[in-house]
């Protein structure tokens, strides 16, 4: 019993256990996995909201027909995160350089949102059109032109849902302030 390094719970009272100079010493060891935390914009959202605000039509179909997102950098929003931003209602009588950023940023996640039903149209308008087209063809040629269609329909649907909401026409900063994550990893201060 001299051999062993560990003294567990299980061994019987008359076995020995080694000095406490033997065992091993827990070292500080780095995370296995990254830790998740809300983004400072994020936090200055939930700081300066309050209330709830409620989702227009065109918002809610704009959220249910954006895609899933497969995190690996938390570098953009995801559907449950612009509709945070877009649920959050701030003061209005507060003019706050902090709230009109935040006010901005939800304007331009609106934007975005919106946007995303008519890149659907778009896509799902020049599929029916070139289906309608082939109609006099077999069924074969009608759906071999719909996938290609619905693909380049897609760019134009962007295009016109971007004009329609004035997205276009938004600035640079306001575009950036809609883009930012709502979670971030954490990183501590020394290694910022």
């Amino acid at each position: 019993s001299g051999s062993r390094t560990f003294c567990f719970k299980w061994v019987t009272p008359w076995t020995r256990c080694p000095p406490p100079h033997t065992l091993p010493s827990l070292a500080p060891v780095t995370m296995a996995a990254n830790l998740v935390v809300p983004s400072d914009v994020t936090i200055l959202e939930s700081k300066m909201t309050i209330g709830r605000r409620r989702l227009g039509m065109f918002e809610w179909t704009g959220l249910m027909l954006t895609a899933p997102m497969l995190h690996i950098h938390y570098s953009k929003l995801d559907r449950g995160d612009m509709r945070a931003v877009l649920t959050k209602k701030f003061d209005a009588e507060d003019n706050s350089p902090a709230v009109q950023i935040l006010r901005r940023r939800q304007e331009s996640v609106h934007k975005h949102v919106v946007s995303q039903n008519f890149l659907w149209a778009g896509g799902f308008t020049m599929a029916g059109l070139s289906y309608w087209s082939f109609r006099r063809y077999n069924y074969q040629a009608r759906l071999l032109a719909a996938p290609f269609m619905f693909y380049f329909g897609t760019f134009v649907g962007r295009a016109v849902g971007d004009i329609v909401t004035g997205r276009n026409a938004e600035f640079a900063r306001d575009r950036f302030l809609g883009s930012l994550p709502a979670k971030v990893y954490y990183a501590p201060s020394g290694k910022a």
